[in-house]
């Protein structure tokens, strides 16, 4: 739950030291300009707050590893809701206008998360978790998002170093394998969800692994 708070917070903060001139360079998300990837981020604070006003009775189904889909193909960026993505960021024109939707519900969404009792239980996606898994799941999230985001930004502050390693970890349980030690967390994080191409040395570190890569999580 506190790492939820610190990752959302440090992404959040990301944001807004952006100049309007970054908002139209490309992010870590193929397709994606920086400006497209603050839009989905102003959908996923929605959904956080919708998910942790939706209880349910049933018994969890999922938890912050199952509540990921995994896939081997990296979205092209034209699938319909990316596209619309797109066109909700152009539509903001002025950056600022994107950064002000941002700040205002993702505040909301952090008020929430730091509120919420990790222990009730909540749907989303036909999903029963609970409010802990679910937030834990999204630490994921803000995490190789943090890192979509300063890709093409060389100055950018770096997601908080216990999100990397959390998100690495968790990507290892998704995968079943663990990555070599001499990986970086962010370099596995890159690597193993299809962000960049390993090296040389790296696929013949990664052994068998490599053959299995990406990992791309929806």
């Amino acid at each position: 739950m506190d790492l939820f708070s610190r990752t959302w917070a440090a992404l959040r903060a990301a944001v807004a030291s952006l100049s309007d001139e970054d908002f139209a360079k490309p992010s870590g998300c193929r397709g994606w300009l920086v400006r497209d990837l603050v839009c989905h981020l102003v959908i996923d604070a929605q959904d956080v707050l919708i998910t942790l006003v939706t209880p349910a009775s049933a018994e969890p189904t999922h938890d912050a590893i199952t509540y990921w889909a995994v896939a081997s193909t990296p979205p092209a960026g034209d699938d319909p809701l990316d596209a619309l993505i797109v066109r909700l960021a152009a539509a903001y024109e002025d950056p600022a206008l994107l950064k002000f939707h941002l700040d205002d519900v993702g505040a909301a969404a952090g008020r929430a998360a730091d509120l919420a009792d990790p222990g009730t239980r909540v749907s989303t996606q036909d999903m029963v978790l609970t409010a802990g898994d679910y937030l834990s799941a999204y630490v994921l999230e803000w995490t190789l998002h943090h890192l979509d985001l300063v890709v093409s930004l060389p100055g950018a502050a770096s997601p908080p170093a216990e999100g990397l390693a959390r998100t690495r970890a968790m990507l290892e349980k998704i995968a079943g394998a663990a990555f070599p030690e001499s990986f970086s967390d962010t370099d596995v994080l890159l690597v193993a969800t299809g962000r960049r191409p390993p090296t040389e040395a790296e696929t013949a570190e990664l052994g068998a692994l490599a053959a299995r890569l990406p990992f791309v999580l929806g």
